[in-house]
C-alpha cells in the first residue's frame, strides 16, 4: 500500500516501519519513504540509494540515527522497484527525476546524501540545480572520468557470477573486504536487510542493472564539467573499495575542491554499513554545521 505525498507525515522512527509513499513527478510515479518528524525545521537529507538497489538496500542502523535528529527522504529511480516508467541509462535524466520528485513534494532546498551510483546521480543534481541543494555527503562515489569507472561493469559482473558459486549475495563479494572484519560486517549486513518482512519495495529487474551499468561507462568516459556548487561537501571512502577506487576520492576534489574526505581502514564499497555507528555521526555532526 502506498501514500500520496498530500497525507499526514507523522514521525518514523525506523526504515523498517517507514512507509511506502509515491509522488507523481516527470510523467511517472515514484516511491519513497520518510522518516524523522516532519515539522523539523532543519532540511530534509533526501538519500539516492547505489547501482542495482531499490529502497529496502538502505541499512536501517545507517538510516535511523540520522532520522532521530532530521528528516530524510530516500527516493526511488525510473521504472526501479515499484516507480513507474523505462530505467534511465545515463545520469543527467536520472538526476532530472531527482530534481523533479523533490520538488513535486515540495522542497526548495535539500541536503544530498548519494551512495555509490547514487552520488554520480547527486553530482549531475549539483550541476543542474546546484541552488537546490545546501550541503552534500557523497559515499564510495566518483566524478566524470573517475578512476577505474569505466571497468565497473567487468567488476560487477564478476561479483554477481562469483557469488552464484559460492552460494553467496553479491553484495557481500562486492561490498566487503574478505578480512574478518569484512565477512562479519557483510554478515551483519545481510541479516539487517531482511528485518524488514511487510511492504517491501517490488525487486530490482534485469533491465534496471544493464541500464544502470550503461549509464556508469557513460559516465567513466564522460569529460568532467565545471559545477557551480560551493556549498560544504563529505566524501566517504574505504580503502579497499574495488567498485569505485579510493583514488576517486583526489578526483572528486578536483571536481569540488570544498570537500571534505574521510577514508576507512579495511572497508570496501559498503564502508557505510561497516562503519555504520561512526558514519551515521559524522553525517549528522556536518549536517548539523
Amino acid at each position: 500500500m502506498t501514500k500520496q505525498p498530500n497525507e499526514d507525515h507523522g514521525a518514523t522512527a525506523s526504515l523498517v516501519a517507514a512507509e511506502n509513499r509515491t509522488v507523481d513527478a516527470a510523467g511517472a510515479q515514484f516511491i519513497y519513504r520518510e522518516l524523522g518528524n516532519a515539522q523539523d525545521e532543519s532540511l530534509p537529507l533526501v538519500g539516492l540509494t547505489h547501482l542495482g538497489a531499490n529502497l529496502d538496500s538502505w541499512d536501517p542502523e545507517l538510516i535511523d540515527p540520522i532520522a532521530a535528529t532530521r528528516r530524510v527522504i530516500l527516493i526511488g529511480y525510473r521504472g526501479v522497484g515499484a516507480s513507474t516508467g523505462t530505467p534511465q541509462d545515463n545520469f543527467e535524466a536520472m538526476a532530472q527525476d531527482a530534481i523533479a520528485t523533490i520538488r513535486a513534494l515540495g522542497l526548495a532546498q535539500i541536503d544530498l546524501f548519494g551512495l555509490s551510483m547514487g552520488g554520480m546521480v547527486a553530482l549531475e543534481v549539483l550541476r543542474q540545480a546546484p541552488e537546490l541543494v545546501n550541503r552534500v555527503v557523497f559515499a564510495g562515489t566518483g566524478p566524470q572520468s573517475g578512476p577505474g569507472l569505466t571497468q565497473m561493469t567487468k567488476t560487477f559482473i564478476r561479483g554477481v557470477l562469483r557469488g552464484a558459486i559460492t552460494l553467496t549475495n553479491p553484495t557481500s563479494v562486492l561490498f566487503f573486504t574478505k578480512t574478518d572484519n569484512g565477512k562479519q560486517a557483510s554478515k551483519g549486513y545481510q541479516a539487517r536487510l531482511k528485518l524488514r518482512t511487510s511492504s517491501r519495495d517490488k525487486p530490482v529487474a534485469p533491465n534496471v542493472l544493464v541500464a544502470q551499468l550503461r549509464a556508469v561507462k557513460r559516465w567513466g568516459q564522460a569529460t568532467p564539467v565545471t559545477l557551480g556548487f560551493t556549498g560544504p561537501v563529505l566524501d566517504l571512502h574505504g580503502d579497499s573499495d574495488a567498485m569505485v577506487f579510493p583514488e576517486n576520492t583526489e578526483a572528486l576534489k578536483r571536481v569540488l575542491p570544498q570537500t571534505q574526505v574521510q577514508i576507512y581502514p579495511d572497508a570496501g564499497h559498503g564502508v557505510v554499513s561497516q562503519h555504520r555507528a561512526s558514519i551515521s555521526q559524522t553525517i549528522t555532526k556536518f549536517l548539523s554545521r
